[in-house]
C-alpha cells in the first residue's frame, strides 16, 4: 500500500500540527481564547496554569499571553504565584465573573481549544483518503478469511481507489453490511482529528470518542499541537435512522455550539450509508443531497447566524441497499457511482465453508450428515437461498437452546430443524422427541 500523506504534510502544513508558540499561531481570535479561559475559571473555580493547559490543550506560552491581557483588563487576578511560571493560580474579578457568565449564556463550550477552518481544510487535504492506493495483494492480506466471491472486493476497491463511490445491492442478509464495514480494514495509517472547529465565531465539535479510535502511540510524532487527536482513519456508518436534517450541523440551543454531521466526522476515512431506502426520507431526496459533495469533494453548511462555509467531503463513500439500481430510479446519482456491485446468495461450497467456520468459532461440533440435512431438507426443500447471515443466526439459536437445557451444543438434524422453525417462524410439520445428553427423551426442542 502506498500512502503519500507523510510526504504531503511536510509541504502542506507541518506548522499547522506543531504546538503553537504564540497566540497568533493558534489561528484563533485573541478575544475568543480570552472568553474561553474566563468560562473555564467560572465553571471550575480557581484554576492553575496547569489546569488550563490540560483543559484547553494550549501551551503555557499562549496562556501566558492571554492571561496577561485578562490581568491588565482586571478580569482575572493572580491568587497565588509559586516558584515556577506554571505554578500560578487565577480567580475571576467581579467584572470577569460578569463577562464570563454573559459568554457562557451564549455558548457553554469549554473544552479543548478549537482549530481554525483553514487549518482543518489544509490538514484534511494533506491526509486525504484519496491519497491512499490499495493493491490487490493488500486486499488478499486483509481478507484472508473472507468467504465469498473475491471479485466483489476487487471491484469495490478498484472503484474506491479511483475516488468513486460504490453501491452494494442485493437481498437482505447477503452480507452487504459485513462487506462494507470490513472495507475499513484497508484504511491504514493514522490521521489528526481536531476536537473542535472555530468557524465565524461559533464552535463545531468534531472529535467523537464513539467513532474516532486513538492510534498507536507515536503514530504521528509530528503532531505536537494537542488540539489535534491522533486517530485511526475513521469508519462511520449511518443506517435507517438517517434523515436529511442529520446531514446538517446539529445546533444545541442549550449549549450554544454545534455537533458535526456523520460525514464530516468520517473525513479522511470510510462513510457507509447502510439500508438505503429504509430511511424515513424518500431515497431520491437522500441521493440528491449527495450529488454536490460527490461531484466537488466539498459540502456546504450554514450557521444560525446566517454565515455559510464550505467543508471538505473527503471520504470513501459506500452505499448499501436492498433496492436494485433500477428501483432507485435516479440516473443523475447512479452516473456518479464508480461501481454497482450485486451481493447475492452464496454458492453451496462457500456456504459450507462459512457454516464450518461459524461452528469452529462457537466451539460447536457437527454430527456427520447434519450439514447435508440442512442443505437438502431445509434449504432446498423450502427454496431458501444460501444467504451469508443464516449460519451464524441458526447456530446462535441452536446454541442458546442447548445451553438453556443443559446440553452440549452439537449440530444435529433434530436441533437444526428446531432452530430453523424458531428462526423463520414457520410451523413444524411434526413433533418428535430426541434423547438429550442425559439419556432422557422429551419434547423440549419443539419441531425437531
Amino acid at each position: 500500500m502506498r500512502d503519500d500523506a507523510a510526504a504531503a504534510i511536510d509541504s502542506m502544513g507541518a506548522a499547522l500540527l506543531r504546538a503553537p508558540r504564540t497566540l497568533a499561531d493558534t489561528g484563533l481570535p485573541a478575544l475568543f481564547v480570552a472568553h474561553l479561559l474566563l468560562k473555564s475559571i467560572l465553571q471550575n473555580g480557581k484554576s492553575s496554569m496547569g489546569d488550563l493547559m490540560a483543559r484547553h490543550c494550549l501551551t503555557a506560552v499562549v496562556l501566558e499571553e492571554t492571561i496577561g491581557f485578562l490581568v491588565r483588563e482586571h478580569l482575572v487576578e493572580i491568587a497565588h504565584r509559586g516558584a515556577t511560571d506554571v505554578d500560578v493560580h487565577l480567580r475571576l474579578t467581579d467584572a470577569g465573573r460578569e463577562l464570563a457568565a454573559h459568554e457562557a449564556s451564549r455558548s457553554t463550550y469549554c473544552g479543548p481549544a478549537p482549530v481554525s477552518l483553514d487549518a482543518y481544510v489544509s490538514v484534511v487535504a494533506a491526509y486525504s483518503v484519496k491519497r491512499i492506493h490499495i493493491s490487490q495483494s493488500d486486499v488478499r492480506a486483509a481478507f484472508t478469511n473472507f468467504i465469498a466471491d473475491m471479485s466483489l472486493l476487487d471491484s469495490a476497491v478498484a472503484a474506491l481507489n479511483a475516488g468513486r463511490p460504490v453501491m452494494l445491492y442485493g437481498p437482505a442478509g447477503s452480507g452487504k453490511t459485513y462487506l462494507a464495514e470490513r472495507l475499513g480494514r484497508l484504511l491504514r495509517g493514522a490521521v489528526p482529528v481536531p476536537y473542535a472547529l472555530y468557524v465565524a465565531g461559533d464552535v463545531i465539535q468534531l472529535h467523537d470518542p464513539l467513532i474516532h479510535k486513538d492510534a498507536a502511540p507515536g503514530a504521528l510524532p509530528a503532531v505536537t499541537d494537542r488540539r489535534w487527536r491522533v486517530c485511526e482513519r475513521p469508519v462511520v456508518m449511518s443506517g435507517g435512522e438517517l434523515t436529511l436534517a442529520m446531514l446538517d450541523l446539529q445546533y444545541n440551543a442549550n449549549s450554544g455550539f454545534y455537533q458535526a454531521p456523520p460525514h464530516m466526522k468520517a473525513n479522511m476515512g470510510l462513510y457507509v450509508i447502510d439500508d438505503l431506502g429504509r430511511q424515513r426520507v424518500a431515497p431520491g431526496e437522500l441521493l440528491n443531497r449527495w450529488i454536490t459533495p460527490l461531484d466537488r469533494g466539498v459540502d456546504q453548511f450554514a450557521l444560525q447566524s446566517g454565515a455559510r462555509f464550505v467543508s471538505p467531503f473527503d471520504v470513501w463513500p459506500v452505499f448499501s441497499t436492498n433496492l436494485t439500481p433500477a428501483e432507485l430510479n435516479d440516473n443523475a446519482f447512479l452516473r456518479r457511482l464508480g461501481s454497482k456491485i450485486h451481493v447475492d446468495a452464496l454458492c453451496v461450497e462457500d456456504y459450507r465453508r462459512l457454516f464450518d467456520a461459524q461452528c469452529a468459532s462457537l466451539g460447536i461440533a457437527i454430527e456427520p450428515g447434519a450439514f447435508e440435512y440442512l442443505l437438502h431438507q431445509l434449504h432446498l426443500r423450502s427454496r431458501t437461498p444460501f444467504l451469508a447471515c443464516y449460519p451464524a443466526d441458526l447456530l446462535g439459536v441452536l446454541r442458546s437452546f442447548a445451553l438453556y437445557h443443559g446440553d452440549v451444543p452439537t449440530v444435529t438434524e433434530y436441533r437444526l430443524t428446531h432452530a430453523w422453525h424458531s428462526y423463520f417462524g414457520s410451523a413444524p410439520e411434526h413433533d418428535q422427541t430426541y434423547p438429550s445428553h442425559s439419556g432422557q427423551s422429551d419434547k423440549r426442542y419443539a419441531g425437531a
